[in-house]
């Protein structure tokens, strides 16, 4: 019986001695692996197969931990302030997410320098861009639909900078329906970066997915006034 016991407690005493060299040699090629490729880092990849120029969902995006010597120099530690952007090439499913596919790429013109300490820089759809310098200053106009009480206007941003101004590929809807009862197209629309607030950056994206139209209002030179109180589509 001793001698049994002596047999199991020598065969735990060998397992484990070969757990703890396995484990061992494991931590050494990790070391080996880290020194060669550098430490595991996250970043942003596409988790389906992405369509130039369509908008991002959260859905579409994923986080990966990859190797740093892999990772592109430019590219995303995760999704934020990436949903609701449309990259200008399509992306195969895996595929990296870098700001080279959104800064400026989809835009005809690119200006008003870097984003500073604090600041977003928001790509909405919009209307009324035509004739709108890049660098230039401009109020922002967000309609909702129309219901029983009658669609609201809102000023909701006064002066923001227009950093970049692409061309759309849709047309927003007017009020009036045509004949079959369907919205009217009132005009093309663009693609517009705006300088904005982190807050202002999640008001316009929502204003993006939900509101009827975001319309621009070119901004006179020197002109600081505040932005004003909502307006019933009523009193147009």
């Amino acid at each position: 019986m001793r001698a049994r016991r002596r047999r199991g407690l020598l065969l735990l005493s060998v397992a484990l001695a070969c757990g703890a060299l396995a484990a061992s040699q494991v931590r050494q090629r990790e070391r080996s692996v880290e020194a060669r490729v550098g430490p595991v880092v996250p970043v942003l990849v596409a988790a389906r197969d992405l369509g130039a120029g369509a908008r991002l969902p959260a859905r579409a995006l994923a986080v990966r931990r990859v190797p740093a010597r892999f990772v592109p120099p430019d590219s995303f530690a995760s999704a934020a302030g990436v949903v609701g952007l449309r990259p200008a090439v399509t992306v195969a499913a895996g595929g990296y997410l870098t700001a080279g596919m959104f800064d400026g790429s989809n835009s005809e013109n690119r200006g008003g320098g870097d984003v500073r300490r604090g600041e977003r820089a928001v790509t909405v759809e919009v209307s009324g861009a035509a004739g709108l310098a890049v660098g230039s200053r401009v109020d922002v106009l967000v309609s909702t639909e129309s219901g029983a009480g009658g669609g609201r206007t809102l000023m909701a941003l006064a002066g923001a900078e227009l950093l970049a101004l692409g061309g759309g590929g849709g047309h927003a809807a007017s009020e009036a329906g045509p004949d079959d009862g369907g919205p009217a197209l009132s005009g093309p629309t663009a693609l517009a970066t705006l300088r904005v607030t982190l807050r202002q950056a999640v008001y316009l994206t929502a204003a993006d997915n939900f509101a009827r139209e975001i319309r621009l209002l070119a901004r006179p030179a020197g002109d600081r006034s505040a932005a004003g109180a909502a307006v019933s589509q009523g009193q147009l």
